[in-house]
């Protein structure tokens, strides 16, 4: 099968960005009805997050817009993952929206055609609402919901950048700054960590599969900056990845708490939260918990900066969802169910995700509100973070079809690495076992 290389991948993305014109065009003109499908029954099914929740919340405007009733579930990320793959590959799914980790299963979705192009939806001025305003999404978010044939088989909702929590109380009374550079980070860690009264000077991913994302930080700043080449060929044995590797290592050896070998990211928040870490790198999704009162010990002492830089680039992880629509559904489900991403992803929605700290926006417009901005439980650093965030973002993850046979073989190493394992021969086996893996993969692509 012919290959497609990323540059292709790239180039369908930045022409379906030429469609927004044409749809603007039509919409002047536009028969659309929010009733057309009134009567209709959907079922979507999303993954547990705050988002999810913020969506689930507000459905009644829908319904009560469009007639559409809709059954709604939010299930944990993993198991949300197998459920989807098992129902779609049974070829008769329960659901007529899915909520996608492009992260992890755009290849996967994208190659098994799981999902519909909605360009064609996008394009008809009888099905999309002429204030759906396509030209609001980021060109990133909407490249990251094209697939490298130029189909658009998602919706983009929002795009996860990892940014770097610290605390100010801490900071303040150490007088210390916040790190611009990895090496800073790993000082600065050292300096504030005193293991004897509790404190520690950083805090992250150990537990294997949920540390690679931690680990693509550090890489991410090197000059191979990629897991895969354009050839789809394995880059986890390099210099650049042994260096990542020991700095990972040195980091969570060194300045995280103890068990931290053990930690996804819940057990990270509630470390930072209960004022134990003074640093924290993860996801802007993560936020919202740590600036309520009643569950947070650091409410209103939290800083947000954008990730440190490394030796060579200056990246922030991009991880992100979008909504697709199943292609098994009739063709009345689909129609409805595209109803539903219209409102799913509208600007008010956007802008809940973004004012309530639930993650940070596929579409533009959230972060030009000033009035929201001030009404807002984030301080102004939050915003400006995100903004910066998006400038530097490049994917965290390779875009392969066994993304978690890749996390648990690649966060296994990692794992090894807390507990005092040779770098470079992790690595090596690591790279060892996946590659065959990855070869069958793409061989059967």
């Amino acid at each position: 099968m012919t290959q497609i290389t990323r540059r292709d991948a790239l180039l369908a993305g930045a022409g379906l960005l030429a469609a927004p014109a044409i749809i603007q065009s039509a919409n002047a003109q536009s028969n659309f009805n929010w009733r057309r499908f009134a009567g209709e029954r959907i079922e979507v099914s999303l993954t547990a997050n705050p988002r999810s929740q913020i969506l689930i919340q507000n459905q009644r405007e829908f319904e009560e817009l469009t007639g559409i009733r809709v059954g709604s579930e939010a299930i944990p990320e993993q198991q949300h993952r197998q459920k989807f793959v098992i129902e779609f590959a049974s070829g008769r799914p329960s659901f007529d929206v899915i909520g996608i980790s492009l992260h992890v299963n755009k290849r996967q979705v994208g190659r098994a055609r799981w999902t519909t192009d909605l360009k064609p939806m996008l394009a008809d001025p009888t099905m999309t609402s002429p204030d759906f305003d396509f030209q609001d999404f980021g060109a990133g978010a909407v490249a990251y919901s094209t697939q490298a044939d130029g189909r658009m088989d998602t919706l983009p909702e929002f795009t996860d950048y990892f940014i770097l929590y610290y605390n100010k109380e801490i900071f303040q009374r150490a007088n210390v700054q916040v790190p611009r550079t990895y090496d800073e980070l790993y000082e600065t860690a050292r300096r504030l960590t005193d293991a004897r009264n509790g404190q520690f000077g950083f805090v992250g991913r150990g537990l294997r599969n949920a540390n690679v994302v931690l680990y693509s930080c550090f890489l991410l700043g090197t000059q191979q900056r990629d897991y895969v080449d354009a050839n789809m060929r394995l880059l986890t044995d390099t210099p650049d990845a042994i260096a990542s590797g020991e700095m990972y290592k040195k980091l969570l050896r060194d300045t995280a708490p103890p068990g931290v070998a053990g930690f996804n990211w819940n057990e990270c928040q509630t470390t930072f939260a209960q004022g134990r870490a003074a640093m924290w790198l993860d996801g802007v999704g993560f936020a919202t918990p740590l600036e309520d009162q009643a569950r947070s010990r650091v409410a209103g002492k939290v800083g947000y900066a954008v990730v440190p830089r490394g030796q060579v680039r200056h990246h922030c992880c991009l991880f992100g969802t979008g909504l697709g629509i199943s292609a098994a559904s009739n063709e009345r489900k689909r129609g409805a169910a595209w109803y539903y991403l219209q409102w799913a992803v509208n600007k008010q929605n956007q802008l809940r995700f973004l004012t309530s700290g639930a993650g940070a926006p596929a579409r533009e417009s959230p972060y030009r509100n000033e009035e929201a901005i001030r009404s807002s439980r984030f301080g102004r650093d939050y915003f400006e973070t995100l903004i910066a965030s998006g400038r530097i973002a490049h994917p965290g993850l390779p875009e392969i079809v066994p993304v978690t046979e890749f996390r648990d073989t690649l966060g296994a190493g990692l794992t090894n690495l807390i507990g005092g394992a040779d770098v470079a021969t992790e690595l090596r086996r690591a790279t060892e076992a996946f590659r065959p893996v990855l070869e069958q993969s793409e061989r059967a692509t």
